[in-house]
C-alpha cells in the first residue's frame, strides 16, 4: 500500500456503530497521522453512520479480470478497505513472478491487499499449467510480511493421504505462525477431522448448513461466500443466530460487472434488513478477519489505524466516504486516488488450432456428459447416447454440446468432451480464464465457430470471445491472459456485452463466462475436464468419454 499519511488533524462526525461495546451513539472521531486519536461521544443528531471498513475474507482478484489497482479503485466505492487475496490464479500462469506482480501492483494504491502463499500450484497434476510453486517457494513467501497466510489447501486428498509436499507446505505456515486456509467441499466425518487436525482453520466451500455446522464444531471458521458463480448466503445465514463469532463474509470469485454494482457492503445490508444482529454482521465483515489473520487494519477504536466507512443507511449501505489509514479515498461518487499500472506480464505459447482437431471419433453408444447448474460450481455426471455416425457432434435438441480445453502453454491437441446445461442453440464462446491453470476453454455447437473462438483467444494471447453466424466479438486480457489494467467499469461494460451475446444464443445461465471458467477446475465434484481429458473428481482420476 502507498505509505502516504496525512498528518493534519481531522474530525469526522456521525453515529458510531461500535462493534466492541455493541452500541450505537453520536460521536466525533479525531484522526491524526493516519490513526484514530480520539472518539468523543456528543449529543448531536446525525443522519449518517460510521462503521468499520469492509474486508473481503477470501477473494481471487484475478476473477474480476482487472489488476489489483483497478480492483481497489472499484472496491472503495463500496466501502471495501482490503481483501484477503489468494493469487493462485496468476501463480498457475506465472509462478512467483505472478505473485510478485500482484504485490507490487497492489502497492500502487492506498488499499489493503493481504496476500496468501498459493498452496496448490498447479492445483493438480492432471492438467497443464504454466508454473510450479514448491515447498522452497512457499517458504520464501511465508517469510514475507505482506503474505499473511497459506492459501486454500485444495489438495484435500493430499492431506488425507499424507502427501509429504502438502504437509511440508503446512509446516512452513506453522513455522511462520500464519494461518492455513481450507477448501474442502463436502468433506465430513473422519476425513474432515484429519483435514482440520492438520492445522487448516477455514473453509469457504460450504453449500449447506449441516456441512458448515460440522466444520464449526471442529473449530473451523466458515467464510460465507456470495460471489458471481457461487452463492451460499441463503443456506448459511442462520449461522449468525448460532455461531456468529466463527463467520466471515467473502466473494471468492467476483466478476467485473458485479464488482461495479456491489461488494461486501450489499451482503451486510441484506443481513441487517433481515434483522440479523448488526454488530455480529459488521464483525463478520471486519473484526473476525482482522483477528483471525492478524491484520493491520483498524476497527474503530482509539489507537487504531483510521480505516472506516461512512454510510447514510445501515439497511442499504450506500457509501458516502471510505477512509484508509486516515486517507479519504472515496467521497461523492469520486475515487480520490490515481492508479497507474506497471509493465504487463504474460505466458501464452500455443499456436492456432484447426477444425480437424475438434473431431470426436465415435467409440461407443453411450458417453459421459458434464451437467452444469446455474449458480453452482458443483457439476453432475450423466450418461447420454452419442449421436449417430463416425464422429460425435453436438445435439442441441438435448442441450448436449461440445466442450473443449486447449493447453495454452504448448501445441498439444485439445481435449474434447460434452456438456449439458449451457443451452446454446448455435455459436460458441471461449475464455482463457479457466481455473486454475487458465488454459483455453470453449463450449459451442459448430466446430467452425469453436475453432474461431479458440484461435481468437490465442491471437490475443488471452481474453474472451464469442462467435456466431460468422460474427466474432472479443475482450483482450493482456496481463497473464486473465486480467486487464483498464478501469473495472470499462471491462465490466465489455464483459456484459459479451455475456448478453452468449445469452442471446440461448444460454440460460446468469453468468455464462464465470460458469465456463470452472468447468476445468478438477477439485470440485463431480465431472470436469482438463486439457488432458475428462476427470472424475469423486474418484480423482481420468475417466473415458465413452462408457
Amino acid at each position: 500500500m502507498e505509505q502516504l499519511i496525512i498528518n493534519i488533524k481531522m474530525k469526522i462526525e456521525g453515529n458510531i456503530v461500535n462493534i466492541h461495546t455493541r452500541d450505537t451513539y453520536p460521536a466525533i472521531v479525531t484522526v491524526e497521522g493516519g490513526v484514530i486519536t480520539d472518539i468523543a461521544r456528543c449529543n448531536r443528531n446525525y443522519k449518517r453512520f460510521i462503521i468499520p471498513g469492509f474486508i473481503d475474507a477470501h477473494v481471487h482478484i484475478e476473477s474480476s479480470m482487472v489488476t489489483p489497482g483497478a480492483f481497489a479503485s472499484a472496491a472503495v466505492r463500496h466501502g471495501t478497505i482490503g481483501t484477503i487475496s489468494d493469487p493462485h490464479e496468476i501463480a498457475n500462469v506465472m509462478g512467483l513472478k505472478g505473485v510478485e506482480y500482484m504485490i507490487e501492483d497492489g502497492n500502487r494504491v492506498p488499499f489493503y491487499f493481504w496476500f496468501g502463499a498459493p498452496s496448490c500450484v498447479p492445483a493438480t497434476s492432471f492438467e497443464s499449467s504454466g508454473a510450479t510453486i514448491g515447498v522452497d517457494e512457499i517458504d520464501l513467501l511465508m517469510a514475507r510480511e505482506e503474505v499473511k497466510y497459506l492459501s486454500e489447501m485444495m489438495n484435500f486428498p493430499g492431506v488425507l493421504n499424507n502427501d509429504k509436499e502438502v504437509y511440508a507446505k503446512i509446516e512452513s505456515a506453522r513455522k511462520h505462525g500464519k494461518p492455513i486456509d481450507g477448501h474442502a467441499p463436502g468433506l465430513k466425518g473422519e476425513n474432515l477431522i484429519k483435514y482440520v487436525n492438520s492445522g487448516i482453520s477455514t473453509d469457504h466451500e460450504c453449500s449447506d448448513i449441516i456441512e458448515a455446522r460440522e466444520k464449526i464444531k471442529l473449530g473451523m471458521k466458515i467464510l460465507i461466500r456470495e460471489g458471481s458463480a457461487a452463492r451460499n448466503l441463503e443456506s448459511l445465514k442462520p449461522l449468525f443466530l448460532e455461531k456468529a463469532e466463527m463467520l466471515m463474509l467473502c466473494s471468492d470469485d467476483i466478476h467485473p460487472e458485479m464488482l461495479v454494482q456491489r461488494h461486501i457492503n450489499r451482503i451486510a445490508a441484506k443481513l441487517i434488513r433481515e434483522k440479523f444482529d448488526i454488530y455480529d454482521v459488521l464483525r463478520a465483515c471486519s473484526y473476525n478477519a482482522i483477528k483471525h489473520y492478524g491484520l493491520e487494519a483498524g476497527c474503530l477504536q482509539t489507537g487504531d489505524s483510521a480505516d472506516f466507512v461512512v454510510v447514510n443507511d445501515l439497511q442499504k449501505m450506500d457509501i458516502l466516504e471510505t477512509w484508509i489509514r486516515g486517507i479519504k479515498v472515496f467521497e461523492g461518487n469520486l475515487v480520490l486516488f490515481k492508479y497507474r499500472s506497471g509493465p504487463a506480464i504474460n505466458r501464452f505459447e500455443c499456436s492456432a488450432i484447426s477444425k480437424s482437431n475438434l473431431n470426436v471419433i465415435r467409440n461407443g453408444e453411450k458417453m459421459r456428459v458434464i451437467e452444469v447448474f446455474d449458480g453452482e460450481l458443483l457439476t453432475g455426471s450423466i450418461t447420454e447416447n452419442a449421436t449417430a455416425g463416425n464422429t460425435v457432434d453436438s445435439d442441441i435438441s438435448r442441450d448436449i454440446i461440445k466442450i473443449v480445453v486447449k493447453d495454452r502453454y504448448s501445441d498439444n491437441l485439445p481435449s474434447i468432451g460434452f456438456i449439458k446445461g449451457f443451452g446454446l442453440r448455435k455459436g460458441a464462446f471461449a475464455s482463457s480464464v479457466a481455473h486454475d491453470s487458465h488454459n483455453i476453454i470453449c463450449v459451442g455447437v459448430e466446430d467452425e465457430e469453436i475453432e474461431k473462438c479458440i484461435n481468437s483467444v490465442i491471437k490475443m494471447k488471452g481474453g474472451l470471445s464469442v462467435c456466431a453466424s460468422g460474427e466474432l466479438n472479443s475482450l483482450p486480457l493482456k496481463i497473464a491472459g486473465i486480467m486487464s489494467d483498464n478501469p473495472c467499469e470499462e471491462i465490466a461494460q465489455k464483459y456484459l456485452a459479451l455475456s448478453d451475446r452468449v445469452k442471446a444464443l440461448g444460454c440460460p445461465l446468469s453468468a455464462p463466462f464465470m460458469t465456463l471458467s470452472f468447468m476445468a477446475l478438477l477439485v470440485i465434484p463431480s465431472l470436469k475436464i482438463s486439457d488432458k481429458g475428462l476427470f472424475d473428481v469423486d474418484k480423482f482420476c481420468f475417466t473415458p468419454l465413452f462408457t
